[in-house]
């Protein structure tokens, strides 16, 4: 089993890219659950957003307190040092920075919201930030992802969801391992 923790502030996606991972993962055959844990339900606060991925039925329900990755979709989170609190050893950080930050993980690196700006023109960097984590963990093909991001955006137009799939195939081309 593979577990995620996604942190970001309230109102920027982090939930949405939880769920729309987990889908992802159940086109692909594989057992996922994605959830989130609020701190004051308020637009900008910080929250995580947990994701499970396995090739067997799960059956924890707990937040997840040792990932295998963490994911930090807003910058001004990246220097919290409790994000990374009980990421193990061998553990993957996707980070929304264009600097290396050499945590001592194994670091991955997008100027998401550069990339969020450019395509979208606003600084949503929840579905970038999906393209740079499946680049670097291959957890999910691109094509489920890209499948799920026109399903879950169908309803905001098709300039929205081909926007967001640009965004996403952008990610995984400009994502930097350090």
């Amino acid at each position: 089993m593979i577990e995620i923790i996604i942190h970001g502030r309230g109102g920027e996606g982090a939930k949405t890219a939880a769920f729309m991972l987990a889908e992802a993962a159940i086109l692909e055959g594989l057992y996922a659950q994605a959830f989130p844990e609020y701190g004051p339900e308020r637009s900008g606060a910080p929250v995580r957003a947990f994701v499970r991925i396995s090739d067997k039925p799960i059956y924890t329900h707990s937040p997840i307190t040792n990932p295998d990755i963490v994911v930090v979709i807003n910058p001004t989170l990246i220097d919290r040092k409790e994000n990374y609190d009980g990421l193990k050893d061998k553990g993957v950080v996707i980070l929304n920075t264009d600097k290396p930050i050499n945590l001592g993980f194994d670091e991955w690196i997008l100027d998401a919201t550069r990339i969020s700006l450019d395509t979208l023109g606003r600084p949503i960097t929840n579905i970038p930030m999906m393209g740079a984590l499946i680049r670097a963990t291959s957890i999910v093909k691109p094509e489920s992802f890209e499948e799920v991001i026109k399903t879950h955006l169908a309803g905001k137009g098709e300039e929205t969801v081909h926007k967001n799939i640009e965004a996403f195939k952008r990610s995984i081309q400009e994502v930097k391992h350090v």
